[in-house]
């Protein structure tokens, strides 16, 4: 018996634009919730926390990062021209996110000073940023096509 709920498929170069816009919104939040907490530091403190932060976001993107964000653009490019739209990452890539939204719950809620959670939160933020630009790129570059 085959079943007659719709299908949301769509072409699969939006794929590359969902990735692209959900990690630019895990990365807005992160950055976000680092700004909150770094709101009481003067503008040196600042300065040398966002320098560290982008300097960790740099190293996290190169050294994890790319190779996630390669896999999910070679991922999709092999999937035919109409896919799903929750096709945007593997199965296995739900329970990744699941794991992340989780994990940053527990450090939130954890004893640990919300000075050094921002300098992580600016460091995965800036990663996903940079990924995100990759996606985006490839939706542009798919969408000439």
């Amino acid at each position: 018996m085959k079943s007659k709920l719709p299908k949301p498929s769509v072409p699969k170069k939006v794929l590359y634009f969902i990735s692209g816009t959900l990690w630019s919104i895990a990365a807005i939040i992160l950055i976000e919730r680092a700004y909150i907490w770094l709101s009481d530091y003067g503008i040196e403190q600042l300065i040398f926390v966002i320098g560290l932060g982008v300097i960790l976001a740099i190293i996290f993107y190169f050294s994890v990062f790319r190779k996630i964000v390669q896999k999910n653009i070679n991922r999709i490019k092999s999937l035919p021209d109409s896919v799903c739209i929750f096709a945007f990452t593997a199965w296995k890539g739900y329970f990744i996110i699941a794991i992340m939204v989780i994990a940053g719950i527990i450090l939130r809620h954890s004893a640990f000073s919300k000075h050094y959670l921002a300098v992580l939160y600016l460091a995965m933020g800036g990663s996903l940023l940079i990924g995100s630009i990759l996606f985006y790129t490839k939706f542009k570059i798919s969408k000439r096509k």
